[in-house]
């Protein structure tokens, strides 16, 4: 099978162990800077150039596209479903996980629990949203932040309302959230293949710092999910479409709560807490659905 990633940064660790596990397995993996084709709209034949060639031949593609080419690589994405080739995550998928507004809204109709939040635009009306989300402390998150950028910590009203007029000044949306601090500056990470969770882990902020990202310093230990976190995992994975995606959720005292879904989680920290060989997973996922 010719299998193409699509990456910017081929040194990047899922992309090289997704190019190790597809080679293992006698597939032909191709690494393709989204970025560097050219999408060719013709009747009854969408193509797709890269460099020196037509990709027509490409019979599955895995998108590891970051949110700053979200729409170029999206456009990307659904000229390949155009010719037929298999994803592990549709174009319109990953369109809906980046807007993290669309998909709340699309995981609270679901009945999916979730901390409470706002979405306002008008920052003077700061009181109100506090009350909403139960008072401070509070989350203020960009609506396009990622691995824990522009996301803020608020422990006063007038923290609160500082943050909201410094965003709104720059024109930039955001949700505000109620702070579970029960959660201890701690999340759970759940890779979802195919439906079903292959792997999950505990990721703990460091020291004085609210966001547990591992990107930004914390660490991470396998867990084992309980029947209700495994089951939000799955149904949050089922609503947004995504067959492959990494589920972030809280523990609080009234159950799990989802934070986000990821439409392209990263390897690294989930293969070395569980151990598991996840990238295996994503490629087998592909062929019992691609053949």
């Amino acid at each position: 099978m010719n299998i193409v990633i699509l990456s910017r940064n081929p040194e990047l660790y899922s992309t090289r162990r997704l190019v190790e596990e597809g080679e293992k397995r006698g597939h032909l993996v191709e690494i393709i800077d989204p970025l560097k084709c050219d999408i060719i709209i013709e009747k009854e034949k969408p193509t797709i150039y890269y460099k020196d060639r037509y990709l027509d031949y490409v019979d599955a593609i895995i998108p590891r596209i970051g949110a700053s080419v979200t729409f170029y690589g999206c456009a990307l994405v659904r000229q390949f479903e155009e010719m037929g080739v298999f994803t592990i995550a549709s174009s319109d998928a990953i369109t809906r996980s980046r807007d993290k507004l669309r998909s709340l809204q699309r995981l609270s109709k679901a009945g999916i629990g979730m901390p409470k939040t706002v979405f306002t635009n008008y920052s003077r009306d700061v009181v109100e949203v506090i009350d909403y989300v139960g008072g401070t402390p509070v989350i203020i998150k960009l609506l396009e932040g990622t691995q824990g950028l522009g996301v803020v910590l608020a422990e006063t009203k007038n923290a609160a309302e500082s943050v909201l007029e410094a965003f709104n000044g720059l024109q930039a949306r955001v949700i505000v959230q109620e702070y579970i601090k029960e959660a201890k500056g701690a999340d759970l990470r759940a890779l979802v293949v195919d439906g079903q969770v292959v792997g999950a882990m505990k990721r703990q902020g460091k020291e004085g710092e609210f966001r547990s990202n591992l990107h930004r310093g914390g660490s991470a230990n396998i867990i084992k999910l309980n029947h209700d976190e495994l089951n939000l995992a799955m149904r949050a994975a089922n609503v947004l479409k995504l067959p492959v995606c990494g589920v972030d959720m809280l523990q609080s005292s009234r159950g799990p709560l989802l934070l986000e879904v990821n439409s392209t989680p990263g390897l690294e920290g989930i293969e070395g807490a569980t151990q598991k060989n996840i990238a295996k997973a994503i490629i087998t996922f592909i062929e019992r659905n691609r053949n």
